[in-house]
This record gives C-alpha cells, sequence and structure tokens, in this order.
C-alpha cells in the first residue's frame, strides 16, 4: 500500500510540474523596422516571466515596457514608441509592440589622452570605436572608458584618472557629444625581486630568472613572464608572483615570488607504435636538481625490434637558463639495418652547448666523440670519429601539438679530421625544411624537404650512422623503411653518400578531430649527384587529432617498380 501511494505522489509532482510548465509566460518583441541586436537586448533586459498570468502580466506591463525602454536607450534609440498587450491561453503571452525611431548618432567625439603614456606607442587611443557619426552605444562608451583603465594597469600608470567623462545627449537632435580625458599620471617601476619559501637553489640562479632589470619601466608582460619562466624551469611545483602597487615605495612596486619546489625525481614509461620499428617502449629517468646550482642529471631509453639505445646526460645551467645549457651527453645504440643481417652497435659521448639567440634560432655547439661496430653484407669494420658540429634551427607555429601555420628550419653540419682522433676525412651536413598553412580552417597544405651530404674521399671509413637511407613513415611512404639505398653486390642496402626526399600533402578537415589526406613524396639515398634516381610514391590516409598530436594512417604505392601499396602508421606533431 505505501508502495502504491508513493508511486501516486511522484506521478501527482510530475504532474504539477507539467502543468507548472504549460503555464509559463511568454515574452514577445515586435520591432519595427527589425533590428535583431535591439530585439535581443530587450529580451535579456526583461529576462524570464516566469508562471505570471494573464492578470499579472497585465499589470507587469508598465515594468516591461520601462525596462524595454532602457534596452532601447542603451544602444542609442531614444525615440522609441512602446505598446505592450497581453494574450490569453494556455501560455499567457506579454506582447511588445516597438516603432524603434530614429537612433541618436555621434557628434562631437574628444577621446584624449594627456601625460606619459601620450607618448608611449605601446599605449592604444581607441578612437575608431566612437568616432563622429556612428549610433550611440553606451556599452561601447564604457568599453573604451575600461580600455584606457586597463591599459594604464598593464604599464604601470597606477595614478591614471579621467579629468573629463562626459556623455550629453540632445534626443530632440537625436545627437550626442563624448569627451574623455584621461591623465595617466607618472609610470610606476619594477623594483627589487624577493623569493620566498623553502627552495634550495642560489639565489643568483633564480636571478637569471628574472626577464627585467630592477627599475625598468612597469609592465604586466614581465610579471607574466616571469612566472611563466619559474614554472618552465622544471624546478617548482608552485609559483605565485605578487606586484602590488599600493605597497610601491618611490615609484617602485616590489616584486615578491612564492615558490613551492617539485619532487627532485621523476620518471615516464611510453608505448608506442609505427610501421618503421613496429612497437617501441620508452622510459626515461629525472633527477631536476642535485644542488643549489640547478644541474641536474637523467637517463633514457627505447626498445623497438631493428633499434635499441640507452642514454645519460648531465646538463648544467648557464645564463639565460631556460635557454642556454650546457649538456654532456653519452649513450649507446644497436640497430639491425634495413631489416637485413647488417647491424651497428654505436658508443658516442662528448659536450653539447645549447643556445637561444637574439634572432630566436636555437644554436647547438657539439663536440661528439663516436665509436662504430658494424657489418653491412659482406662488408664490416669499425670506425672511430672525433666531430665538432654545429646545429641550428627556427620554429615558428601557432600550437606546439596541433598547429595550423608555421614552419621549421633546421641546418647542421660536423666535421672530422682524420688522424685528430678519427679515421677519416668528412664534412657531415643535413637541412630540413619544414611547412604548414591552413586556408579556410579546413584545407590544410604541408611541405616536406630533407637534404643530406658526406663530402669525403674515404666514404669507406664512413659508418652506418652516418649514411643515407631513405623510404618509411618519415621518409618516403609506400617504401619500406631503410629499403631506398645504395646495395652491394649481395643486394645489401648499404647506404648513401647523399640523400633527398620531399613530400607534398593536402589535408581536409571533414570533422572536429578528423582529416583526410592525400600526398606525393618522392626522394631516395644515392651515390652520385649527377643522376640521382628519385623514387616516387602517392597515396591517401586518414588524420586523428589526439592529446599528443595528430595520429596518422596512411596507404602508399610506389609509382616506381612492382610495389604494391603500403600501410603507414605514425603520430606526433606536424612540425
Amino acid at each position: 500500500m505505501h508502495s502504491t501511494n508513493t508511486r501516486a505522489a511522484v506521478f501527482l509532482g510530475v504532474m504539477v510540474l507539467s502543468a507548472s510548465a504549460a503555464r509559463a509566460a511568454e515574452l514577445e518583441v515586435r520591432i519595427t523596422p527589425d533590428n535583431g541586436a535591439l530585439r535581443e537586448n530587450v529580451e535579456n533586459y526583461i529576462g524570464a516571466l516566469g508562471d505570471r498570468d494573464s492578470r499579472e502580466l497585465l499589470r507587469y506591463s508598465r515594468v516591461a515596457e520601462e525596462q524595454a525602454r532602457k534596452a532601447l536607450q542603451a544602444l542609442g534609440y531614444y525615440q522609441s514608441e512602446i505598446d505592450s498587450d497581453v494574450t490569453e491561453g494556455q501560455n499567457p503571452r506579454l506582447v511588445l509592440v516597438i516603432r524603434a525611431g530614429e537612433p541618436v548618432r555621434l557628434r562631437n567625439v574628444e577621446v584624449r589622452v594627456e601625460g606619459p603614456a601620450a607618448s608611449l606607442r605601446e599605449f592604444r587611443v581607441p578612437h575608431r570605436q566612437l568616432r563622429s557619426g556612428a549610433v550611440l552605444n553606451h556599452g561601447t562608451y564604457e568599453d573604451v572608458k575600461l580600455q584606457l583603465r586597463t591599459q594604464a594597469s598593464q604599464y604601470g600608470f597606477f595614478d591614471a584618472r579621467f579629468t573629463r567623462q562626459r556623455l550629453a545627449i540632445d534626443p530632440q537632435a537625436n545627437a550626442a557629444d563624448v569627451e574623455l580625458v584621461f591623465d595617466s599620471g607618472r609610470r610606476y617601476q619594477l623594483g627589487e625581486v624577493r623569493f620566498e619559501g623553502d627552495t634550495p637553489f642560489e639565489e643568483s640562479l633564480l636571478a637569471r630568472m628574472v626577464p627585467f632589470e630592477q627599475g625598468v619601466a612597469y609592465d604586466a608582460e614581465y610579471i607574466a613572464e616571469l612566472s611563466q619562466n619559474l614554472q618552465s624551469s622544471g624546478y617548482f611545483e608552485g609559483v605565485r608572483v605578487d606586484a602590488n602597487p599600493t605597497e610601491a615605495i618611490d615609484g617602485k612596486v616590489p616584486v615578491v615570488v612564492h615558490l613551492s619546489t617539485r619532487e627532485p625525481r621523476t620518471f615516464g614509461l611510453g608505448l608506442g607504435y609505427s610501421t618503421d620499428v613496429g612497437p617501441r617502449v620508452r622510459f626515461d629517468w629525472t633527477r631536476h636538481w642535485v644542488n643549489p646550482q640547478g644541474h641536474s642529471y637523467g637517463a633514457e631509453m627505447e626498445l623497438s625490434a631493428p633499434r635499441q639505445n640507452v642514454g645519460l646526460w648531465y646538463e648544467i645551467p648557464l645564463d639565460p637558463p631556460l635557454t642556454d645549457q650546457l649538456r654532456f651527453v653519452g649513450g649507446y645504440q644497436y640497430e639491425e639495418i634495413a631489416g637485413t643481417d647488417s647491424l651497428s652497435r654505436l658508443l658516442q659521448l662528448g659536450p653539447e652547448w645549447h643556445s637561444r639567440l637574439d634572432s630566436g634560432w636555437d644554436r647547438v655547439l657539439s663536440l661528439k666523440w663516436m665509436r662504430e661496430e658494424y657489418r653491412l653484407g659482406d662488408d664490416s669494420g669499425l670506425a672511430t670519429l672525433l666531430m665538432p658540429g654545429v646545429a641550428f634551427s627556427y620554429l615558428q607555429s601557432d600550437s606546439r601539438i596541433d598547429p595550423n601555420e608555421g614552419y621549421r628550419l633546421r641546418f647542421e653540419v660536423a666535421v672530422a679530421k682524420d688522424g685528430l682522433l678519427s679515421d677519416a676525412d668528412l664534412i657531415h651536413g643535413n637541412v630540413l625544411l619544414k611547412g604548414l598553412t591552413t586556408l579556410g580552417r579546413r584545407h590544410r597544405f604541408l611541405g616536406r624537404v630533407q637534404v643530406g651530404a658526406n663530402l669525403t674521399d674515404e666514404y669507406t671509413a664512413v659508418p652506418p650512422s652516418l649514411r643515407y637511407f631513405a623510404g618509411g613513415d618519415q621518409s618516403v611512404r609506400g617504401y619500406e623503411y631503410q629499403h631506398l639505398s645504395p646495395t652491394n653486390s649481395d643486394g645489401d642496402f648499404i647506404g648513401g653518400r647523399y640523400q633527398f626526399t620531399a613530400s607534398a600533402e593536402y589535408q581536409y578537415s571533414f570533422a572536429e578531430k578528423w582529416r583526410i589526406a592525400t600526398f606525393v613524396d618522392q626522394g631516395n639515398a644515392f651515390n652520385s649527384l649527377s643522376a640521382p634516381s628519385l623514387q616516387t610514391a602517392v597515396g591517401f590516409g586518414v588524420r586523428w587529432v589526439s592529446p599528443v598530436g595528430p595520429l596518422r594512417v596512411d596507404l602508399a604505392h610506389p609509382l616506381d617498380g612492382d610495389g604494391g601499396i603500403r600501410l603507414h602508421f605514425s603520430m606526433g606533431p606536424e612540425l
């Protein structure tokens, strides 16, 4: 019996709610001439009418008319005529009939900034938003005032004020005059930076992350950059930067940074797959800080069927520490070449000096010693090289994960001299150019060119890790990984002196995270520049934008030879 009564009560409640919803009053706004912005503003001012019945709506109609009048005036319509009517029925309706009339237009407009901000190029005066002849919009008028105040706070004019702010409206003449005079007052400066919190680091290391000198003119961008620098250092779990102008002394704002240090050790484990190397496992372990100077070190390992490697590194931050580091690296790699019985065992170590140039280019100066034992078909050898090198790279991109516009440039060269801990004279160079542009949000065009060369008279002494092999997911699709290469008399792939690969790809975004693609790839590794034999493949594929970058599945067909269709699978950012 109790259960039946409960169901009846629930049913009755549903009926009451349904009846209440059915009686909800409605608002209808009719504007002549039709003006969507006016209608929306009136509806927003009045809001929901609730469950008023027709009699209550009639009493409320005068209030609604007054609210509608304010909504119209906010957009410059002061000569409007408003009539209201209430219709009965299951859903009572309040109807507002509005004849908008002629709007008030701006006549005389003066927006002026006085004081030091007037000569500051970055401080922009929003003249165009309030211009003579435009329809008066109270929201725009207030936005201009807010923009001036916001810029004053951003650039350190904390004493700024309006000495004149006048909006004079003549409804009969349908005209309005605006006068805004903004006195910026003096510009404050950034004072001493003080670090607080229990951190193990030297003050000098933290000071090198500060992107400004004491006494520089205040700019909120400096505060944001300081916070970003500290967060990007990898040393801290929490960063809070306070720059309170009320605590300024003689116009200098003190900067107080509150820091909490992160756990010193982390490790990561990742799984991946590509058709080049098949399944692979990656492991890395990092000691983010070792001493008060901010030194760090770590280890990384990657395992796949054709390649296994392990690496160690030790890093010393320089000045500035986020972009300039002295890094000591060492590693061992075992690789089976081109899926044959050819193999390579490589040991290398040496220092690297990483730095960011004022132009935005990243530069790496290196001195690498390498010792490689290898077998290429019937040929085997042991190569030792000491190679000083330099690499320059530049990345311009609107997103690190899935860019729509951008390009990447990379140039690198390394040399070895026979007799100076090296078995051969060698100049080894590579160039990589990649570009991406998007038209109409859906049409994406990607291009890639890669060139490499070994200049030497002793090519047989060049180890496999420095020779060139083309083909595969990141090279010329349609061909097997490392299977575009010169061969010996037994048909073993032995690598070439030179490499050239190029790719052109078009993608169409047919859904938020999905794209289809078509492409043409061309390239090869070869030993002679006189008549290089370039192989070409065409294909199509599908892209899914994952949280770590696009996941790519391609079907490619070589146009040279009797090869069939080959499946390629890869993932990661496209630049």
